[in-house]
């Protein structure tokens, strides 16, 4: 099983969008999915409960959980589960920290954007901290919201490979009305067929989590990149 966490410090990144197709395409995938919303606004669960009401059920669990409680409760409930997805907020919170003690994997989402940037850079602050702990720890950031075209998206790529600490998801996630719309009717993109760009994108995400990983002792410079 695989416990993953989706943060940054930095807010409107889309990490819950994110966290919500990522455990239903696991889900999707005959897995035991445990959605933990530890953000206090509460946006995954509402959308599960969209869902709910739109699908009859979700495919999936899900549970609010705040601050430390994030991390007893996902430690007792991992042998439940084939894979929970924790949903963080936006801030530097105890709910991202005790994510970041028990996740073996962080997904950072950042827009090509000099601020979103600088958050990655706080967030790879706290996963250094965290890994005095949580050693095994790995963080990887994704371009979302990636432009059509022009120089941005490099720019942003070429800038998160100089972060420590950092890989670089070998896929980025574009700027999609399809997501907002999935949202809309609490579906995944992997469900509504109106965008197969969107769809497939999520799906590529998916599967690079999905590879087996061989830490190394350079996991300072490791990176993966769309150069």
């Amino acid at each position: 099983m695989s416990i993953i966490a989706v943060g940054n410090v930095k807010g409107g990144v889309g990490k819950t969008t994110i966290a919500v197709n990522l455990a239903i395409a696991l889900a999707t995938a005959k897995r035991d999915v445990l959605l933990i919303d530890g953000d206090e606004q509460g946006t995954a669960l509402a959308f599960t409960n969209l869902r709910t009401n739109t699908k009859g059920q979700p495919g999936y669990t899900a549970v609010a959980l705040h601050g430390p409680n994030i991390r007893t409760q996902a430690r007792q409930l991992a042998a439940k589960y084939s894979d929970i997805v924790i949903d963080v907020g936006g801030r530097d919170t105890g709910s991202l920290r005790a994510a970041l003690t028990v996740a073996d994997v962080v997904l950072i989402p950042v827009k090509p954007r000099s601020f979103d940037l600088w958050g990655a850079d706080q967030t790879a602050d706290l996963v250094t901290e965290a890994r005095e702990i949580n050693e095994a720890l790995r963080a990887i950031a994704v371009l979302n919201e990636a432009d059509p075209q022009g120089k941005d998206n490099q720019a942003a790529l070429d800038a998160l490979g100089d972060v420590p600490g950092l890989e670089i998801a070998p896929v980025m996630i574009g700027r999609r009305k399809a997501f907002p719309n999935a949202a809309a009717s609490g579906l995944s993109v992997l469900e509504y067929h109106d965008d197969h760009k969107a769809s497939d994108e999520m799906r590529q995400l998916v599967e690079f989590l999905s590879q087996p990983f061989v830490h190394t002792t350079d996991i300072g410079v490791k990176s993966h990149g769309n150069r």
